[in-house]
């Protein structure tokens, strides 16, 4: 195996030009870890922030870009079975996704699903760790309960989207164009609410209110999202579009007895994403196998326009997930 790759860095924090190809020394396996030669990198939110300086990595993860990849393991560390050199796997990554190679802990890998390729399966760690924890571990959806998911268009909405349907539940969403709100509801969305044109509040309060709410966006959103739920309504919170300082009147929470709750993925232990991945290979991967969840694809670009896939995601025009090329 070569000794160096090509990696691409945070020169400085700043804009989507700070990202900059650069040379790495390839990874080696500490204990309980893989390398993976990368395939494809997913792109996401974090990224962006990271590289604006408002998400610093974790002690001792890369401080390279990249929380998820797929690709072929070519090293193994000691205290691993069940994972061996060849294998194709996708993988949460505590970073360093933006390069041919990417070392990760084994317990966070998983097969990439039958019939699917490796662009496909590189969009799936991040997204649908996040939406398993949060929307059914956290939020403790059910079936036939009313689920309102911000941002249905994004990489982290189109795939709550998709599993909250398979799971039974009545499932509204939001997003900004008449465009968005039709993809929404091509996967699984009773409703998809333009809000733009309507005010989600008044359209959940007239189905009801939401049993839980999953929230990106923040803001002055947080008020309105209380106003949303219905009565033992849930409202998880995972991203600060518009900020994380709100003014709220708490007494809503009271009178309508709501829980109010949220999550990091990144953070977390070794041990609880661990968890989250032998969940989602019990729970999640036979909808993938079957072809009733997939990812959805926006665009593909490649590792050394990493700039460009960065400018795509913060235009917001994008509909599922971006992807970087990383093997040729």
């Amino acid at each position: 195996m070569t000794q160096m790759m090509r990696a691409v860095e945070i020169t400085t924090p700043g804009g989507p030009d700070v990202l900059q190809l650069t040379e790495r020394p390839v990874p080696k396996p500490g204990h309980g870890q893989v390398v993976i030669k990368v395939a494809y990198a997913g792109v996401n939110r974090p990224d962006a922030l990271q590289r604006a300086g408002a998400y610093d990595p974790p002690p001792g993860a890369s401080d390279l870009p990249g929380l998820e990849a797929s690709g072929e393991i070519v090293a193994v560390g000691e205290g691993i079975e069940g994972l061996a050199v060849g294998d194709q796997v996708c993988a949460l990554l505590p970073g360093g996704g933006y390069a041919e190679y990417v070392a990760t802990p084994a317990a966070h890998c998983l097969p990439v699903p039958s019939g699917m390729g490796l662009k496909e399966a590189a969009c799936l760690p991040e997204t649908f760790f996040t939406v398993w924890s949060n929307v059914f571990t956290r939020g403790g959806l059910k079936a036939g309960e009313r689920f309102l998911v911000h941002g249905g268009s994004s990489g982290i909405g189109t795939t709550a989207i998709q599993l909250a349907h398979a799971f039974g539940a009545r499932v509204f969403a939001t997003a900004g164009s008449d465009e968005k709100c039709a993809a929404c509801v091509s996967l699984g969305a009773e409703k998809a609410i333009n809000y733009k044109d309507e005010d989600f509040v008044a359209v959940m309060r007239t189905e009801g209110g939401a049993n839980l709410i999953l929230d990106m966006v923040g803001g002055d959103y947080i008020p309105r999202n209380l106003k949303a739920l219905a009565e033992d309504g849930r409202l998880v919170q995972i991203a600060f579009l518009q900020g994380p300082t709100v003014e709220v009147n708490f007494a809503l929470m009271m009178v309508k007895r709501l829980t109010l709750t949220g999550s990091t993925l990144r953070p977390q232990s070794n041990l609880a994403k661990a968890l989250i991945a032998q969940d989602l290979l019990e729970a999640v991967w036979p909808l993938l196998e079957a072809g009733k969840v997939a990812p959805v694809m926006d665009s593909e670009f490649d590792l050394t326009d990493a700039a460009s896939a960065h400018t795509r995601m913060e235009s917001s025009g994008h509909i599922g997930k971006i992807v970087l090329k990383v093997a040729d």
